[in-house]
């Protein structure tokens, strides 16, 4: 029995050569227009951990790459994992966090924050 070995295969080294080509050009004309700032925690960034920020495609089209910049945010390697994890599980029918929409939070850790306090206090 043969396993098929992508890493060799002359198809899949071209579109990987292709990919980071792409990917080269666009990031680094995002780190030129936007401040090295993670654009969901602020997070900054400097040369020396600039590895660490990606470009995110708003549209998730990757080869959306408009000259201005309008379809990229730099975010940081959590914020941008975080990023598609939402858009996977949005596609696997969680609606409650869409694209561009954050779910509501359904704790509030200062509910019975009154009440602790006036049970705190002595008359």
């Amino acid at each position: 029995m043969s396993t098929f070995d992508h890493h060799n295969d002359p198809v899949m080294q071209a579109a990987r050569r292709d990919k980071e080509a792409r990917e080269s050009g666009y990031r680094e004309k995002a780190l030129k227009i936007y401040p090295w700032i993670c654009g969901r925690c602020g997070r900054e960034f400097t040369s020396r951990n600039l590895r660490e920020l990606t470009v995110h495609h708003r549209d998730h089209n990757h080869d959306n790459n408009p000259a201005d910049g309008s379809n990229w945010e730099l975010l940081c390697l959590y914020c941008h994992d975080n990023e598609h994890q939402k858009q996977l599980e949005f596609a696997q029918g969680n609606k409650s966090t869409g694209p561009g929409g954050i779910a509501a939070a359904s704790h509030n850790p200062f509910a019975d924050l009154k009440a602790l306090l006036q049970g705190g206090k002595k008359d």
